[in-house]
């Protein structure tokens, strides 16, 4: 993890930083290796804090063996003015998108309470634009996460028939995910069909799944902290002309996009690859989401593949692909991989079996 720091340590000197208060989980996990709930990651030019209470000492021990670790209490107060002080910082960074008024507020008062004069510096995305190109190890995290959600997909789809309900097809799926290996799931398990899987994000409920309807499936697994998350929509049962008109239309957008991808291209390029597709079959409207997101040890982070998007594909990014049309009153077909970029294209890292009509 030290190379981690240290690469921090470059940015924070760029910026004119002392040092920086890492409160995100990810970012904590990312530059210590601590995967407690609970804890503040302190990096300064010479050292690395990483302060808990003694619910996680003895983990932080284990784990975090580029840090020094120091046992603290709830009150500010206590440690977090003298650590400052210890360390010689006087401009702090913190992570705006995760550190609320209120607990800005709470620090501000322990260094006033203190005399200790500290400018504290909203920064955003400093350690993010960092996990976004991942190392071969991550990359190797989640082709396993990716194989596990494969698997487990694989078992539960032989199930999928008319006459069970959502729920019923989503706890089979996260039970053959969490049998074949993946720790908690990065997110629940979204299986919605008939006019409801023209919702996004629904969540499984009792509805019985019918004769012909769409189903659309979401799901994702974890390995050593590593996301992965795949779609596949499947027909219960034959298919009508609409389905195989909206199913077909979703496919060859995926593929184009998935196949014409390259480093070098902003987000919004790789967007447009399927959307272009999909406005072109006269579904453009029903297209309203982006084309993909950053994966790793969140199950949404950078890099963004939206039509507004101007970040650079680069080596290493492991993002998903998942184009989707949604018709309100008929259903919804959504198609999703997580891919890396290697040698400067996509390579699929879930190959979960596909609906070829």
């Amino acid at each position: 993890m030290i190379h981690r720091i240290q690469r921090l340590r470059h940015r924070l000197n760029e910026k004119g930083l002392d040092g920086i208060l890492i409160t995100q989980q990810e970012n904590r996990r990312y530059l210590s290796g601590f995967d407690g709930s609970a804890g503040y990651l302190i990096i300064s030019a010479r050292k690395a804090v990483l302060a808990t209470d003694f619910r996680y000492t003895e983990q932080a021990l284990g784990q975090a063996s580029c840090c020094e670790i120091l046992r603290i209490a709830n009150n500010l107060t206590d440690w977090f003015p003298a650590l400052l002080d210890e360390m010689g910082i006087r401009k702090l960074g913190f992570e705006a998108s995760d550190v609320s008024y209120h607990f800005y507020q709470q620090l501000v008062d322990a260094l006033k309470r203190k005399g200790l004069e500290v400018e504290m510096v909203a920064t955003s995305g400093l350690v993010e634009a960092m996990r976004a190109v991942k190392e071969a190890e991550e990359i190797e995290f989640i082709r396993k996460a990716a194989a596990i959600a494969d698997g487990a997909y694989m078992e539960a789809a032989g199930l999928i028939r008319p006459g069970l309900t959502e729920k019923e097809i989503a706890w089979a799926l996260e039970k053959a995910t969490r049998e074949r290996g993946s720790e908690t799931l990065p997110f629940e398990i979204i299986v919605a069909s008939g006019a409801r899987s023209a919702l996004p994000h629904a969540k499984p409920s009792d509805k019985v799944v019918e004769e012909g309807e769409p189903v659309v499936i979401d799901m994702g697994a974890r390995y050593r902290g590593y996301a992965c998350d795949m779609t596949r929509t499947v027909c219960a049962g034959r298919p009508d002309e609409t389905f195989m008109k909206v199913y077909t239309t979703v496919l060859k957008a995926q593929e184009a996009a998935i196949n014409t991808i390259r480093a070098g291209m902003m987000g919004k390029e790789a967007d447009g690859i399927a959307r272009g597709l999909i406005e072109q079959a006269g579904y453009g409207e029903a297209f309203g989401h982006s084309l993909g997101h950053g994966v790793g040890l969140a199950e949404h982070e950078l890099p963004r593949l939206s039509f507004s998007s101007e970040e650079l594909l680069q080596e290493g990014m492991v993002f998903t692909v998942e184009p989707g049309i949604y018709i309100s009153g008929w259903g919804g077909v959504r198609i999703e991989d997580t891919v890396v970029l290697k040698d400067g294209r996509a390579e699929p890292l879930t190959r979960a079996e596909k609906l070829r009509l």
